[in-house]
């Protein structure tokens, strides 16, 4: 028994170490395509391999569907992109039923697939579309199929959104309610390059020949990476961090303090996003295991859509990212 153990121990190090050097190949590929966004790069990667969507938010022109479409050569995933406008319908994107009629003359439907039959699928200004059109995406992000006039279809696997939204205008968007927030495993803020970032895509971009992305990765090399870290292992102290980080982002007395700035806060699924999301940062960083500084590091992006502060915390000026700094430093 003992044996047969360490055996299997033995072959997830060793898968362990082939799949985070593809990892590091792929994020060093993509950084040489998208410049000065490091952290935006990284934690994309940690939530395609965690297995879920993320939510980025930013300005126009910050390269969000640049990423996107890199991610999508250097993964080796299939990728799409839906722009999204108020005008846009449900079948638009997951597809329809039409007549067909065969030389005989036999009529019967035939379904046409619609964008949301995508590996990895860019959801462009996701709140411009109506409440209608994004459920239906949402509900095909949860449950990995659509149905179509009774008839199911499977999407492909992986299946990944990342879903755009610009912070500053807001006139005529529909913003997504909390329940189908929290079905983004992360919100990701894509904020401006610094100067060196800046000068550097200056000359890469506007030159007679632009660096293109090269693949390092495929589909079942993606899938084998998502089910290794599955199988990962997490220390007590880890876990033991992520419950009381989530529950003290919680209205109540594991809040301490802190709890009466808070509205209503994170359920579950926050604590096996943050179990997840843990694990794909240790592989990246070619870690075996998650440690609290990953704990601490990730808290931010899969907490701040999830929780909301009370009247009285936004009248004092305080922010969803402050009490989530409180929250931090409770823990270490």
């Amino acid at each position: 028994m003992a044996e047969s153990v360490e055996k299997l121990e033995d072959g997830i190090v060793r898968s362990a170490e082939q799949v985070s050097s593809q990892i590091r190949a792929a994020k060093d590929a993509i950084a040489s395509v998208i410049f000065g966004q490091d952290r935006v790069i990284e934690n994309t990667l940690v939530t395609i391999l965690s297995g879920g969507h993320a939510l980025l938010i930013g300005v126009p022109g910050l390269a969000k569907t640049k990423l996107v479409e890199t991610l999508g050569v250097t993964l080796g995933l299939d990728a799409k992109r839906i722009q999204f406008t108020p005008d846009l319908m449900p079948s638009d994107i997951l597809g329809a039923e039409v007549l067909d009629e065969s030389t005989a003359g036999k009529r019967s439907f035939r379904f046409i697939s619609g964008p949301v039959f995508a590996q990895l699928l860019m959801a462009d200004e996701i709140n411009r579309a109506s409440p209608r059109t994004q459920s239906a995406l949402l509900q095909a992000m949860q449950e990995q199929h659509i149905t179509v006039a009774g008839a199911r279809h499977d999407l492909p696997k992986p299946f990944h959104v990342l879903a755009t939204q610009n912070p500053l205008e807001q006139e005529g968007t529909y913003p997504l309610p909390e329940a189908q927030l929290d079905r983004f495993l992360m919100e990701i803020d894509v904020d401006y390059p610094d100067r060196d970032a800046e000068r550097r895509i200056l000359f890469e971009t506007t030159g007679a020949e632009e660096t293109l992305a090269r693949g390092s990765m495929n589909a079942e090399a993606l899938i084998t990476a998502q089910r290794l870290i599955r199988r990962l292992p997490v220390g007590d102290s880890v876990v033991e961090a992520i419950l009381s980080l989530v529950r003290s982002a919680r209205p109540g007395e594991e809040s301490g303090e802190t709890g009466k700035f808070i509205a209503w806060g994170p359920g579950p699924r926050a604590s096996q996003s943050l179990m997840l999301a843990v694990r794909a940062r240790a592989l990246i960083d070619g870690r075996l295991a998650p440690s609290i500084d990953d704990v601490l590091d990730l808290a931010e992006p899969i907490l701040k859509h999830r929780m909301a502060l009370t009247f009285q915390a936004r009248a004092e000026g305080r922010t969803i990212p402050d009490v989530i700094k409180q929250l931090k430093a409770r823990i270490g």
